[in-house]
C-alpha cells in the first residue's frame, strides 16, 4: 500500500524517540498498534459487507431475469393453448361437415 521502506521507518523510529522520549514511546507505539489494529479491522468489515451486498444484488438480479423467462414461458404456453383451441374449433366444423354428408351418402 505505502512504499515505506527500512530506512524510512528507522527514521520515523528515531524521530519519533527523540520528540516522545524513551520513557513514553512504548506506551505510544502500543496506542498506535492499538488504532492501527482497529482500523484494519474496522477497514476489513467494511469490505466484506460491500462484498456481500454485491453477492445479494447479484442474486436479486439472477432472480428477476429467472421470473422473466419465467412469464415469457408463461406467455408462450398461453399463446400454445389459444393455437391448439384454435385449431379444435377449426376441426369441429370440418368433422360435423363430414359426418354430416355420410349421413347424407348413405341415405
Amino acid at each position: 500500500m505505502f512504499d515505506i521502506g527500512f530506512w524510512e521507518i528507522c527514521m520515523v523510529g528515531l524521530v519519533s524517540l527523540l520528540v516522545i522520549g524513551p520513557e513514553r514511546l512504548p506506551k505510544a507505539a502500543r496506542i498506535a498498534g492499538f488504532w492501527l489494529g482497529k482500523t484494519r479491522n474496522m477497514v476489513a468489515s467494511v469490505k466484506a459487507e460491500i462484498k456481500e451486498e454485491l453477492q445479494a444484488e447479484e442474486i436479486r438480479q439472477i432472480l428477476k431475469e429467472q421470473a422473466a423467462l419465467e412469464d415469457l414461458q408463461e406467455a408462450a404456453d398461453d399463446a400454445n393453448n389459444a393455437v391448439h383451441d384454435l385449431a379444435s374449433s377449426f376441426a369441429e366444423p370440418a368433422e360435423q361437415n363430414s359426418q354430416k354428408n355420410r349421413s347424407d351418402d348413405a341415405k
